[in-house]
């Protein structure tokens, strides 16, 4: 057997790969952006004509995966944390249709905030679904956990999530691979009425969800994912999920650990495994990265009467990851420094790229608004968020993708005038254009600019589903022509870009201002992207 020197993202779409699946959709986000350039760079996606994605959005991903697993063919939809949130509404539907073929949900969580607006834990999400939850400790186990995860989608006829995390996501280990799977061939459901989900029909499919609980719980407890590790020291035991487990082993690797381990990598997880555990141990300590599921349902679970340590009674931390230094901690053992930084290293701010066409666009939108009062510009995710550091503090907000053109249109609403929505070309595409049909429904006063770099810079320069169309979009929206402008974010347009912002900051309508330079970074393949689109419109 193979075996190869693999990111956990990397080892998560080569068992995609290897599992047979036809096609993977996912809308950049890190840190879950490498499962799907694996994908596309590898020699199967081209021999077995994998399709591979990037699209508009979580929710079309999600909704496409669905697509896919209705004609009884593997598929697989990658996202960040935060995306789950934008697909929420067919991934807890698809709970109910069920899956054909088997269909894998990939949610990567970014615990410290690295480069998120929250921490929120995934596993809560397939909770709230009552579908099977994955949740791998090394990169080995990601890749194993895959295979099974298409396998137990089709024995239960239902969806699946694999919840990693960024350490995981980003860290690489040796995986032996298996024999690949050959391709399902196109077979539709039995029922060709399961995923229509009128009330008396969905209905049904819920109580076909629900029967299967028990199920679930009965794979949970026989797949080897939730396993009891013997220890004579029955004063603690230790419950630890994910990640954990590796950052548990670190502190006992030149010695043996003598408490008993109940390590969980499946959910739900069943009460007889939990009840056992709990039995033969004084004390209970939970190392869960993220936040505290596995406590909240002990603690539901045994009532009082037993002391159990985690993040409620602050032996680990709430926020932030794990590491090997906070769970010795929780186990009260010396503290070890590791990895110290050399206090004359000063760490340096995040800022834009020398040459980004941002900086030009800050620096004429902030003469543009020089006479007003500060505060008027929305903004949301994306490398332009840093115009909310110095030397620009520009921008004034950034909450979920595409919130900046409907908290302006909101602020507008209120009175506020004048006001500014600043979003990049991706993220227009990903959640603005909803938010821009608002504001031409009610012509609200608002100037939208949009940033168009030619491709998903922050994310490492995925091709943008604006590119080569986006004016096209924005005028599809009903926007008045007069009021669309195009302008060169360059030093030498600085004085005629900023009469642009003036203009259209005095009109009380909608306006769009389009600031169009390509990334630095990105120069080579945008053009390769622009060249291919020409060509195909020549066809």
């Amino acid at each position: 057997m193979r075996k190869l020197p693999l990111l956990g993202d990397e080892a998560i779409a080569q068992a995609a790969i290897d599992a047979g699946i036809t096609s993977i959709y996912a809308y950049p986000g890190t840190p879950s952006t490498e499962i799907t350039e694996y994908v596309q760079k590898s020699k199967q996606f081209r021999e077995h004509q994998i399709i591979a994605q990037w699209c508009a959005n979580e929710k079309t991903a999600m909704e496409a995966a669905i697509g896919v697993s209705y004609t009884g063919k593997r598929s697989m939809t990658c996202m960040k944390h935060v995306g789950l949130n934008v697909a929420a509404d067919p991934f807890m539907n698809s709970a109910i249709t069920g899956a054909n073929g088997g269909l894998v949900v990939v949610s990567a969580d970014d615990p410290s905030m690295h480069s998120s607006q929250n921490e929120q834990d995934s596993r809560y999400f397939g909770k709230f679904a009552q579908i099977p939850v994955l949740e791998p400790h090394d990169q080995q186990e990601a890749y194993d956990m895959v295979h099974y995860a298409f396998n137990l989608s089709e024995k239960f006829q239902t969806p699946v999530l694999l919840r990693i995390t960024t350490r995981l996501a980003h860290s690489r280990s040796g995986v032996t691979l298996k024999d690949s799977t050959a391709q399902n061939t196109l077979k539709l459901p039995d029922d060709l009425q399961r995923f229509v989900l009128l009330p008396a029909l969905a209905k049904k499919r819920y109580k076909i969800l629900l029967d299967n609980q028990v199920n679930f719980l009965q794979e949970s407890l026989h797949s080897g994912f939730n396993r009891l590790i013997q220890g004579v020291d029955k004063s603690l035991g230790i419950i630890v999920s994910g990640i954990a487990f590796n950052y548990l082993m670190e502190n006992f690797q030149h010695k043996n650990l003598p408490f008993p381990i109940l390590k969980i990598g499946q959910y739900p997880i069943p009460n007889e495994l939990i009840r056992n555990f709990v039995n033969e141990v004084d004390e209970v300590l939970i190392l869960e990265e993220g936040y505290p599921l596995i406590e909240e349902q002990l603690l539901g679970f045994l009532g009082i009467g037993k002391n159990v340590h985690g993040k409620f009674d602050a032996t680990v931390p709430r926020a932030g990851e794990l590491n090997p230094n906070l769970v010795a901690k929780a186990l009260k053992f010396p503290e070890v420094k590791m990895n110290t930084v050399p206090e004359f290293l000063v760490n340096r701010p995040p800022q834009l790229c020398a040459g980004c066409p941002h900086i030009d666009t800050y620096n004429a939108l902030n003469d543009a608004l020089s006479e007003f009062t500060q505060g008027r510009v929305m903004s949301d995710i994306g490398c332009y968020t840093l115009g909310a550091l110095p030397p620009f503090n520009t921008i004034n907000s950034c909450v979920d993708m595409g919130a900046s053109i409907t908290m302006a249109k909101g602020a507008s609403d209120a009175g506020l005038r004048p006001v500014v929505s600043v979003i990049g070309d991706s993220t227009f595409i990903h959640s603005g254009i909803t938010g821009l049909i608002d504001c031409v429904t009610y012509n609200t006063p608002i100037t939208i600019i949009i940033l168009d770099n030619e491709t998903t810079a922050m994310t490492g320069g995925q091709k943008s589903l604006a590119l080569g169309r986006l004016e096209s979009v924005v005028l599809g929206t009903g926007l008045d022509p007069d009021h669309l402008h195009i302008i060169d974010p360059r030093k030498k347009f600085h004085s005629e870009n900023v009469e642009i912002f003036k203009k259209e900051l005095s009109y009380e309508g909608v306006s769009v201002v389009i600031a169009r330079r390509e990334c630095i970074v990105a120069i080579d393949q945008i053009k390769k992207e622009l060249q291919s689109i020409a060509v195909s419109k020549n066809i």
